[in-house]
């Protein structure tokens, strides 16, 4: 072994062995509310006799999402990630009570943008933690990490959401995960003392006109956050209000494309070379393999009649395989970061195609979700692949607001298909028929060839 060997930074020894039992346990418990919600939400909106609200279960916490990755970016380069990290876990403890407690689908939704918000805040915070305790070799290995903590709550997490749900109710599901809130805050309590020590980035002028530039979008992103649930809550109600309704859309979708343009980096809706690109690929990527993942249970229990439980296997297998694709990116190996970065774009396009043989055909389930394991491996390939990228894109002083710019792309493009597709969802809400479903994998299988076309503009040069 030679010296150079022995020296290696490692990241579970040393220093960076507290950050990374942290981001285990927070990442970790995300990852099962995750689960959780997506599990038990068929059941919820049956049993509350709603099943036109589910898109907007979905969206809400995408609409809040957006606003919260603008102002946890910003307090984040500001202040550092600690208060940022405290907010997030709080408002995360305050969604689950909230849904655990709803006796409407009201309470329910409320819950849902708190989710959202709490969600933007934790994820920010951390990848600042990640860019400002980690060197760029152990990078790639902690986003590989992060995908992996997914595999056991998606494993046993739909399992468990649904045998809770069939035999003590969904509210316990929630109420749990406020329990499970206390020992991840003290794991990651190492983390925190040790990130008080860590040298302050070196503040310059062009990070103060960052800094400018970022509270001049706030405005924009909660227009953003507005836009977004409007849209979606309006196709709630467009079949008994059209003319009205499809006014309001129209006016949520002006608001957001003008707002968007103004939060986005410049040259993300063409692509630009670099970080642009970085932006435009995650948001296109993020909504065709979200967009479609999010109706895999109910599509499995309206159509193919399964139980909560075995719905769940959806998320079981979405967990499991990007979290394996993941882990492929992040071992040593030759390929250019691009490359890889297509090939994750390529499987998500054709695993999402042979997904949709489950709306558009009598074809076994479990080929159609051989193909959503296909589909799960290019997305753990491409969305590890992209968050290196665009750290290695960004320095000490504006990764907060790079991570919530690459997210808040992500997720308005996310936000925005699930709103079209919970519209079309809602207006047959009496009787979906198959060919809504075939429609709403389709349109992902789209997006994903869409960024698999502009791929190679990742590359600065």
């Amino acid at each position: 072994m030679t010296e150079a060997t022995s020296t290696a930074p490692r990241l579970f020894s040393g220093s960076h062995l507290p950050l990374a039992l942290g981001v285990i346990g927070l990442v970790t418990l995300s990852a099962m509310e995750n689960r959780a919600v997506g599990t038990a939400l068929p059941t919820m909106v049956r049993e509350f006799d709603a099943l036109g609200s589910f898109g907007l279960a979905n969206a809400a916490p995408n609409a809040s999402f957006v606003f919260a990755l603008a102002v946890a970016g910003l307090w984040s380069d500001r202040h550092g990630p600690l208060r940022t990290l405290r907010l997030g876990a709080i408002t995360f403890g305050l969604a689950q009570l909230l849904v655990g407690f709803a006796v409407a689908m009201p309470m329910v939704i409320a819950g849902r943008v708190l989710s959202g918000i709490a969600e933007g805040l934790l994820d920010v915070s951390l990848l600042v933690l990640v860019a400002r305790a980690l060197p760029a070799v152990l990078r790639p290995r902690m986003m590989s990490l992060i995908s992996a903590m997914w595999v056991l709550p998606s494993i046993f997490g739909p399992l468990l959401t649904g045998i809770i749900t069939e035999h003590f109710g969904w509210r316990w599901v929630f109420l749990g995960a406020v329990v499970l809130l206390i020992p991840t805050w003290l794991l990651l309590q190492p983390a925190i003392r040790q990130s008080r020590f860590a040298p302050e980035p070196e503040r310059t002028a062009e990070h103060a006109a960052e800094l400018a530039a970022s509270r001049t979008a706030l405005p924009w992103a909660a227009a953003i956050s507005v836009a977004l649930f409007t849209l979606t809550l309006t196709g709630d109600h467009l079949a008994t209000h059209r003319l009205l309704g499809g006014t309001v859309v129209v006016v949520a979708l002006a608001v957001l494309a003008v707002a968007a343009v103004r939060v986005m980096p410049r040259g993300v809706f063409v692509a630009r070379r670099g970080f642009p690109a970085v932006v435009a690929i995650r948001g296109l990527g993020g909504a065709g393999f979200t967009g479609v993942g999010v109706y895999l249970p109910l599509l499995l229990t309206l159509q193919h009649h399964f139980s909560p439980s075995r719905a769940g296997i959806s998320l079981s297998v979405t967990g499991v395989f990007c979290a394996f694709g993941s882990w492929l990116q992040g071992r040593e190996h030759p390929f250019q970061r691009v490359n890889v970065l297509r090939t994750g774009l390529a499987l998500m396009t054709v695993g999402i195609a042979f997904t949709s043989l489950l709306a558009w055909t009598d074809a076994s389930v479990w080929f159609g979700l051989s193909g959503w394991a296909i589909a799960g491996i290019g997305m753990g390939l491409s969305a590890s692949s992209l968050s290196v990228l665009m750290l290695d894109l960004s320095n000490a002083g504006n990764s907060g607001r790079n991570a919530g710019a690459a997210q808040m792309g992500s997720v308005m493009s996310i936000a925005t298909v699930v709103a079209v597709t919970g519209t079309l969802l809602a207006l047959n809400a009496a009787n979906p028929q198959p060919w809504v479903f075939g429609i709403i994998v389709t349109f992902g299988a789209v997006l994903t060839a869409l960024g698999l076309l502009v791929a190679g503009r990742v590359r600065k040069v």
